[in-house]
């Protein structure tokens, strides 16, 4: 695959000219309502009723459509919404956190995530939210405290050393990634992430993916997901983790269009059931790129 940039990826998309268009339109504006203080129909009017448009996503009953930076609106300064690319829901969703777990966000920061899986778990059971970065742990604090979460603790250990002490019963996996799915909104990635970036980022998932894996319980569920196209810091990633571990790959089940998982690429091959995870293009929903897959052990 030695075409350059996002060239590279032309032959596994499922529309390429779609792709292309939808990659040059600005991002919607998406919010996601914090539902430890209000839901979405009650946000909706609330804004409406500042002379602000909104409405909500058909297919995800936290999220709604602004036509404004919901950054600036009162409502963000109240923790009553968090501003989060449509994509960016699909991994708590598959997820599923239910009230009374121990969940563990492996790669928390900035919290757009571990905020969603809290409110998910209604402020009940133990979240974990672990971030080993001092910088992006401030902000990640900042989000838990604005929108009123009371089950989080913050840890600060780097994911793949990440203490074998418990065994949780659902784990995100959100990995540090080339972030190529985010190009709508960081104009540098429409030439795509560089080689290097890409395998150095995936030796680092290798390594988040089996310290994840052998923290999960036995009955438990592990996402891996990323915002980035590329097939060595997705599928191979997945793929290589069945190599090491007794793990199963079930299929995700998104309620919103995606592609399969993909069966192989250059030269590699993948498992089977690797084309049960999915891989969201912007085309797909209007937002970023991302690729969610879902595992337990097996």
């Amino acid at each position: 695959m030695s075409k350059p940039g996002l060239e590279r990826y032309r032959e596994i998309i499922d529309d390429w000219q779609a792709f292309e268009s939808a990659c040059s339109e600005p991002l919607p504006f998406i919010a996601r309502t914090n539902t430890l203080r209000t839901n979405a129909s009650d946000l909706v009017e609330r804004i409406a009723a500042t002379g602000a448009g909104a409405c909500q996503l058909p297919w995800a009953s936290e999220a709604i459509e602004l036509d404004r930076a919901p950054g600036g609106l009162i409502e963000h300064w109240l923790g009553l919404l968090y501003a989060q690319e449509a994509v960016q829901l699909l991994p708590v969703i598959v997820l599923d956190p239910q009230p009374e777990e121990r969940v563990l966000d492996l790669c928390a920061a900035p919290g757009g995530k571990s905020t969603h899986i809290g409110a998910r778990m209604r402020n009940t059971g133990c979240l974990v939210a672990n971030e080993p970065n001092g910088r992006r742990q401030m902000g990640l604090l900042a989000n838990i405290n604005r929108l009123g979460l009371l089950n989080v603790v913050v840890t600060a250990y780097q994911g793949e050393n990440f203490p074998m002490a418990e065994r949780f019963d659902r784990i995100l996996v959100d990995a540090p990634c080339s972030a190529e799915g985010t190009l709508r909104k960081e104009s540098s990635m429409r030439d795509g992430a560089s080689r290097a970036v890409i395998e150095r980022l995936a030796r680092l998932q290798r390594r988040l993916i089996v310290r994840a894996f052998d923290l999960l319980s036995p009955e438990g569920v592990l996402v891996y997901s990323t915002c980035t196209f590329a097939p060595e810091e997705n599928e191979a990633i997945v793929a290589s983790l069945m190599e090491q571990r007794d793990a199963l790959v079930t299929p995700v089940e998104l309620p919103v269009p995606s592609a399969a998982g993909l069966a192989s690429w250059g030269e590699e091959s993948f498992p089977t059931e690797v084309q049960g995870c999915r891989r969201i293009y912007p085309h797909h929903i209007n937002s970023g790129g991302g690729f969610v897959a879902r595992i337990t052990r097996a």
